[in-house]
């Protein structure tokens, strides 16, 4: 048999697509009843099938266990090769059945697989989180506060994992995560609130990621993987979402599994709308001078999201393709009321800006896999291509000497135009080869990405009586890098100890143009990568890992920039060319334990990075400049407990809690840029069940107040609900959901110099109600 040992879904995909449903001539049959061999307890949904033989790649006829365990396949007489495949379990196999009448193979006992290097998982599948060797995997579906949400929701409600106000993910602290779709670098995760929740399968977050994934990242990896069919037949679903300001969310998927083709594709509708406010307070020791800001949003967002594919199978090849594409319009308005005090001078202004924004993308990946005759022996080649055009268009009111923004009080007009392309192409080789209880992994791979802004700014010009571009602040850069990488991971399986030791090269090529003043920016370099992974098994349930990496945290493209966002004139954000990419290592010891209806991790880690990249605020002649720079170093280091358990038939928990230290040096620019301070999140999700069939989950988030460079972002914590009731033997369910119940949730933080103060308080319409209908097929 050629099937792939890392993953037991392509196992039993390929071999219910490779089959054929029935032979002629079938009149006998062959039965039996499978459970697990510690607890005697009957398997269900147990993949079994009848091959000609051990060699056979194509099965004779194929099914699945009942609820008791059962099954029975009808075959013609002859001498046949039995198999059963089940997730989490070895592979069960009986070599030369006779079968001339009615053959029963009795009690069949599968055995739990021992815990490796893979995954190490809660033997039941209804746990939203379960624990990993690298990190945590995510089950949106199995979590009732994600309904009628976007994947944003779903990193919200995650152990470890941070969302600030303006959708930037941050893991165990640090927003430098490589964040991929179905294991690929994609541009639509720029925008990830535009993927909605029920489109996802799973999410996989990589603490310490070896040498097979990017070196790129600060914090780790998060993996998006996407729904597609699973099961033989056609099968999908339908759900509508509808909420409080009549936010709507509408969605379907189908699915169609044959001999040799499986098809897929998933639609979502998404209709939102939110409005807010921000206030902020700015004050300049030396000039004895204060700025009051106040900003009202309104935000109404329309998206398009549509996932697709088709899996080929022939001989032991696959071919397969995976698409996604993205479409939405935004329109927003924020309106910005100031008020300028400079010893008894008093300026007022309101500025307000009118944005519609367009965001269109694709996402197209073609896979080619060769399974060889030995059990998890495979070659596997992928090309893909991400593509991204944001265009926006933004039209500015200035009332000076006004805190009423009426047409007669207008004092000055402004028009900025964003076109932003993204291109991102990927070309990735691998090659798995086991022996024994030996693995090499070796493969090679190249990103090429390109990032085109082209920005104008315009200003009404009173003798003309028309927009004139302003060549000082419009700009038109280019961003490209090429990544070349190899790597080689070599991984020994010993019956209590397993290992991984892995190296990757990285050579980076970074080319940034400024059309403005025909600046060039090159940079090449090259890194190396070293990882390590250990799990030593005490026993059947408790297990210490300890893993290692060096990675590296590129500056993004928008941070080279150097031209000015005046978006609010007062306060002006720029990117630096001249940033240098941070160089981390990373160390984890940690502690699994995992049980039948529980598991409980335990994890140590400690992160230095150099050149850690910090935004850094200064005021010059009354006006505040953001950008980021290159600090000495970073470090943090704490302790991360992950929980979940099945307390009873009627409840269960799961949920982690973070405390680390936070350290920065940016004396290197300044003393007054070095801070430290202690930090600690938890989140807690409960599930009851009610009578009536009827479901009920609460979940609270808090996190605590977390140092910057120059200051501390404040504490935030909110509570969720819902409600579920399920019907149609559970293909239909109505959920009723209560985001941010008490209305809590906030962003709010404090900024301290030499030269100035500054506070912030940022408050969005977090508290929702939400009413969603799903029914599956």
């Amino acid at each position: 048999m050629n099937f792939i040992k890392p993953s037991i879904y392509r196992l039993i995909i390929l071999f219910l697509l490779l089959g054929s449903t029935q032979s002629f001539g079938q009149n006998s049959e062959i039965s039996g009843v499978l459970v697990d061999s510690q607890t005697k307890k009957p398997l269900s949904f147990v993949q079994v099938a009848i091959f000609e033989n051990e060699e056979s790649s194509t099965p004779e006829v194929f099914g699945d266990t009942d609820e008791n365990g059962e099954f029975s396949l009808k075959v013609s007489p002859g001498t046949y090769f039995f198999k059963a495949f089940f997730l989490g379990y070895s592979d069960f196999t009986v070599s030369d059945v006779e079968v001339s009448g009615s053959v029963d193979l009795g009690t069949l006992e599968m055995k739990s697989e021992n815990q490796n290097l893979e995954e190490v998982v809660v033997e039941t599948s209804k746990m939203p989180i379960r624990s990993t060797m690298e990190g945590i995997t995510i089950t949106p579906e199995n979590n009732l506060a994600n309904t009628g949400g976007t994947l944003l929701d779903v990193l919200r409600n995650t152990p470890s994992i941070s969302v600030s106000e303006d959708g930037a993910v941050s893991l165990r602290g640090s927003s430098g995560t490589n964040i991929l779709i179905n294991g690929r670098n994609s541009s639509l995760t720029q925008n990830l609130d535009q993927l909605p929740a029920s489109a996802v399968e799973e999410i996989r977050v990589i603490n310490n990621p070896n040498a097979r994934y990017d070196a790129e990242a600060e914090a780790g990896v998060i993996d998006i993987v996407l729904k597609k069919g699973l099961e033989l037949g056609t099968h999908g679903g339908v759900e509508a979402t509808y909420g409080t300001r009549n936010r709507t969310n509408l969605g379907g998927r189908i699915s169609h599994r044959g001999l040799k083709l499986n098809t897929y594709a998933g639609y979502n509708y998404r209709n939102w709308k939110q409005i807010g406010n921000r206030e902020s307070t700015r004050f300049l020791f030396e000039e004895n001078e204060s700025l009051v800001q106040n900003t009202n949003n309104t935000d109404h967002d329309i998206g398009h999201n549509l996932n697709f594919g088709a899996d080929y199978y022939f001989g032991n090849n696959t071919l397969s393709y995976e698409g996604v594409f993205q479409s939405s319009e935004n329109w927003q308005v924020n309106t910005l009321y100031a008020e300028q005090l400079k010893n008894e001078d008093v300026f007022d202004y309101v500025r307000r800006n009118s944005e519609n924004e367009t965001d269109d993308g694709w996402d197209n990946a073609l896979i080619f896999e060769h399974s060889f005759k030995d059990k998890g022996h495979l070659l596997r080649a992928l090309a893909s291509h991400s593509y991204r055009n944001q265009y926006k268009t933004q039209d500015i009111e200035i009332f000076n000497n006004s805190q009423s923004p009426d047409p007669e009080n207008l004092t000055g007009r402004e028009r900025a135009f964003t076109d932003e392309v993204r291109d991102i192409s990927v070309f990735q080789f691998d090659y798995i080869r086991p022996w024994e209880d030996q693995k090499i992994e070796m493969g090679l791979k190249s990103t090429i990405r390109k990032f085109d802004n082209d920005y104008q700014y315009l200003r009404f010009d009173e003798v003309s009586q028309d927009f004139v571009v302003n060549p000082d602040v419009s700009n038109h850069f280019i961003y490209k890098d090429q990544i070349h990488a190899g790597y080689f991971v070599y991984s020994n399986t010993k019956p209590k100890f397993e290992y991984a030791l892995g190296l990757r090269g990285e050579y980076t090529k970074v080319d940034t143009y400024l059309a403005n003043t025909n600046e060039e920016n090159k940079q090449s370099y090259f890194n190396l990568f070293p990882s390590v992974q250990g799990l030593y098994n005490l026993n059947e349930n408790h297990s210490l890992k300890i893993t290692y990496s060096r990675r590296i945290d590129r500056p993004r493209a928008w941070r080279l920039n150097p031209f000015p966002d005046i978006t609010d004139s007062l306060n002006v954000r720029r990117g630096n060319p001249e940033l240098q990419p941070e160089m981390i290592n990373s160390y984890e010891f940690g502690h699994l334990a995992n049980f039948e209806k529980s598991s409980f991790t335990t994890n140590l880690f400690y992160r230095k990075v150099n050149g850690q990249i910090d935004f850094i605020t200064f005021i010059e002649d009354g006006i505040s400049y953001s950008q980021p720079d290159n600090l000495l170093s970073s470090q943090s280091y704490g302790v991360e407990f992950i929980a979940t358990s099945e307390l009873s038939d009627w409840y269960s928990l799961n949920g982690g809690l973070t405390l680390f230290q936070i350290a920065v040096d940016g004396s290197n620019i300044s003393e007054e840029f070095t801070n430290s301070g202690f930090s600690w999140n938890v989140k807690l999700t409960q599930d009851f069940k009610l009578p009536l069939g009827i479901n009920f989950q609460l979940v609270g988030n808090y996190e605590s107040p977390e140092i910057e460079a120059q200051g501390r972002d404040l504490a935030q914590y909110y509570f969720d609900g819902s409600l579920q009731k399920s019907f149609f033997d559970g293909k239909g369910s109505l959920t009723f959901s209560a985001r941010d119940i008490f209305d809590t949730r906030r962003f709010a933080g404090t900024s301290m110099t030499n030269t100035f103060s500054q506070e912030f308080y940022s408050k969005r319409e977090t508290q929702i109600y939400l009413l969603s209908a799903m029914f599956n097929f």
